[in-house]
């Protein structure tokens, strides 16, 4: 049997990423909707996610992600993320995190990308694609955002790069320097109708898109009475809404068994409801036309983030990064002497074993 090469061990840094995803927000959304796709086809391995949590610091965890896609992707890996919420007071981002990509042929690691990146244009496209085929021709253009950091900003980005119709836009963020700065930067992105607000509340008021990006660990929005109105709520935070406001809505999300843990809205309402009919489709079967938008509802889309959607879109990464040379290798990163290695080091140890069988 020939001998396989040891692989090399690669790594794609946060600048090589950055290149990369913002070169090509197109093919990052169709790259989503067709892993999407096989995941609901059952052509992925998604387990559930692992949730490390710290006594005595409720808000801050790290999560991690395995996950296989196989059809036309053929990656598998590990998202690792953290969240430290209270990283932003001083000064540096909320999340951090690193993919590892798994080779296929011999399950060795073969490249290490960093993924705060990966995982908020994901989120993002994600968002914008279930919004894109629940809206259809109904675009609202009132748009709100509970929730002015990282993944908001991403989320405008992949909004502007569909085009969506943007007529207006309201802004609440629990810090208010924060919500001034990210309304700042839609303004000189040519944005005019920006608004701050100073509560929830009045942002989803006033939207028919409402996207909740926030660090909620429990719900806030409480009455349903709050969405008479029927907007489309991208729910990226999972834990905004109260059971009811799930309970009164049409609900999508990326995979039922996912959503229904860790205290998510879509969690609670199931323990209130005592079953989870209240999940009307998921974005696959959306994506398959199995699953139909209904119009003058309010619709919640609650996508649980599929470790998978990470590693299909790390494997894009890689290719584009070793097609256009912005990667770091680094051979010899791994052991490839295996058994053999151990008795060189052993013939040379005195280990005080004596051929009679005692020992000194």
């Amino acid at each position: 049997m020939p001998t396989a090469q040891m692989p090399s061990f690669t790594f794609v840094n946060a600048a090589a990423v950055r290149e990369v995803l913002n070169a090509n927000p197109g093919n990052v959304i169709d790259l989503v909707r067709r892993a999407y796709v096989l995941h609901g086809r059952g052509a992925t391995v998604n387990p559930r996610s692992s949730f490390l949590r710290f006594p005595g610091s409720p808000r801050d965890r790290a999560i991690a992600l395995p996950a296989a896609v196989d059809g036309e992707f053929r990656a598998a890996g590990l998202k690792w993320i953290s969240s430290f919420p209270g990283n932003i007071d001083h000064g540096i981002p909320r999340a951090s995190a690193v993919i590892v990509l798994n080779d296929r042929e011999t399950g060795f690691p073969m490249a290490c990308l960093e993924s705060s990146l990966i995982s908020a244009h994901r989120t993002a496209a994600s968002a914008v694609l279930a919004a894109d085929h629940l809206a259809g021709d109904r675009r609202g253009s009132r748009i709100g955002f509970v929730g002015a950091g990282f993944i908001g900003g991403h989320i405008q980005r992949y909004l502007m790069s569909r085009r969506w119709p943007q007529t207006a836009i309201s802004i609440h963020d629990r810090e208010p320097a924060r919500a001034e700065r990210f309304a700042d930067r839609l303004r000189r992105a040519g944005l005019r109708a920006v608004s701050v607000r100073d509560s929830a509340e009045e942002v989803v008021a006033e939207s028919e898109l409402v996207v909740l990006a926030t660090t909620s660990a429990t719900p806030y929005l409480l009455e349903p009475s709050l969405f008479a109105h029927h907007p489309l709520v991208l729910h990226i935070s999972l834990r905004d809404l109260g059971p009811k406001v799930i309970l009164d809505s049409v609900n999508v999300v990326d995979d039922r068994d996912h959503c229904q843990r860790e205290n998510t809205s879509t969690h609670l309402a199931a323990q209130e409801n005592g079953d989870d009919s209240f999940l009307h489709g998921t974005i696959p079967e959306l994506l398959e036309g199995t699953f139909r938008p209904r119009p003058g509802v309010t619709t919640v889309v609650s996508p649980f983030g599929l470790g998978m959607l990470d590693i299909a879109l790390a494997d894009f990464v890689l290719r584009r990064a070793v097609a256009d040379g912005l990667l770091t290798t680094c051979s010899g990163f791994f052991d490839g002497a295996g058994e053999e290695a151990v008795w060189p080091s052993l013939a040379g140890e005195r280990t005080g074993i004596v051929h009679d069988g005692s020992t000194r």
